[in-house]
């Protein structure tokens, strides 16, 4: 039989726990076979609360988000080994940064602190910081005052030619052009591609074949399912984000502010074919839903397991990473409670599954991002 090639993954990295950012936290790097079991990580570079990160799609660079005000965005250089180079630093245009997707032409950064939606002009060809960050400000607010007393950009997606992004304080997707540069007009004001119910708090988001979204509210634990509408999406149906009914007198959840409501709070989303997985802090758990297309071609959620990650593990993100052993899906999770990741063995048909192992950081995993 051939052996499977392990997964290289990069972490981000939160400092330690009362630690302030920039206090020797970095860039991560190791490997995950197969059967879900860690090689030893080693510090790929030290970086400022790398709290998100992505890479080009040359794979020639890598970013990391700093989480901190003011913000910045470092980009570093990828050798032919993997090894990571002396990064460009830039004023990443707003406060806490949180989130980063990476386009051939454009690097996008949504920023919690101040709700603003940032792009950096890239070299397509590299991915090298060819500008200044141009900022588009968020705007609005929802009804519960401790999260939402104005907007607070969480997660930026690619759809086409624009991109949308997650507004968990104004309870809105709002839509830019995807490039900051060329024949598209700039837009000054965000267009609104979608309005949820108040208080839900949307964080993350994944599209569905067929152009429906799934947006995940971190502020009312539910997973929403938004069907295209004129000139966005509009919302149609919404789903508990765990199988499991919330248990009463559940303490807020471990890593968020101190105002936060108590039981789930849900924090990043994947689909893997018909299957979506969901961290879910507070139950700490990674909760599996299964796609159904109903006879009227209209999408709908079934959920399927909670699988168990630990007390206090505070799941703030995980990477799907395929099929492995006996034909589950391999799921890294950066258990940022715990100060380690997981590895999780999923059957992709039941949602069950099971954590075959783990391995600590010196400072809390904040995103798990598989090499390419």
């Amino acid at each position: 039989m051939t052996a499977v090639a392990p997964h290289t993954l990069w972490v981000g990295s939160y400092p330690a726990v009362g630690a302030s950012a920039g206090s020797g936290e970095g860039v991560w790097s190791l490997d995950v076979g197969a059967d879900g079991r860690f090689g030893r990580p080693r510090l790929a570079a030290t970086s400022p609360a790398p709290s998100f990160l992505a890479l080009h799609p040359s794979g020639r660079t890598l970013y990391a988000v700093a989480e901190d005000a003011p913000g910045t965005v470092s980009a570093f250089p990828l050798s032919p080994d993997g090894a990571l180079g002396a990064p460009v630093v830039l004023a990443s245009g707003g406060a806490f940064g949180c989130h980063v997707l990476a386009l051939a032409h454009t690097l996008w950064i949504a920023h919690y602190g101040d709700g603003v939606a940032a792009a950096v002009p890239l070299d397509p060809a590299t991915g090298a910081l060819a500008g200044d960050a141009v900022r588009f400000a968020g705007g609005g607010s929802g009804p519960q005052a401790d999260r939402q007393e104005g907007p607070h950009a969480h997660f930026v997606a690619a759809r086409g030619e624009d991109v949308l992004v997650a507004d968990l304080g104004a309870d809105t997707l709002r839509r830019y052009p995807a490039r900051v540069a060329g024949p598209r007009r700039r837009p000054t004001a965000p267009a609104v591609a979608a309005r949820l119910p108040g208080g839900a708090g949307p964080r993350h988001l994944v599209e569905l074949p067929g152009g429906a979204l799934v947006v995940v509210g971190e502020l009312d634990a539910r997973l929403h399912l938004l069907l295209p509408a004129a000139g966005g999406w509009t919302p149609v149906a919404a789903t508990p984000v765990t199988a499991t009914p919330v248990v009463a007198g559940a303490r807020a959840p471990a890593g968020l502010p101190a105002s936060s409501p108590p039981g789930p709070s849900p924090s990043h989303i994947a689909l893997t074919g018909d299957l979506l997985t969901v961290g879910v802090r507070g139950d700490d758990v990674l909760s599996t839903h299964r796609v159904r297309v109903g006879d009227d071609g209209v999408p709908a959620l079934d959920p399927l397991a909670d699988i168990a990650l630990g007390a206090g593990a505070c799941p703030r993100h995980h990477a799907v990473l395929g099929q492995c052993a006996h034909g589950r899906l391999l799921v890294v999770v950066a258990r940022q409670g715990a100060g380690d990741l997981a590895a999780v063995l999923v059957d992709p048909v039941t949602g069950a599954g099971e954590v075959t192992d783990a391995v600590a950081l010196p400072t809390p995993p904040a995103c798990v991002l598989e090499a390419a």
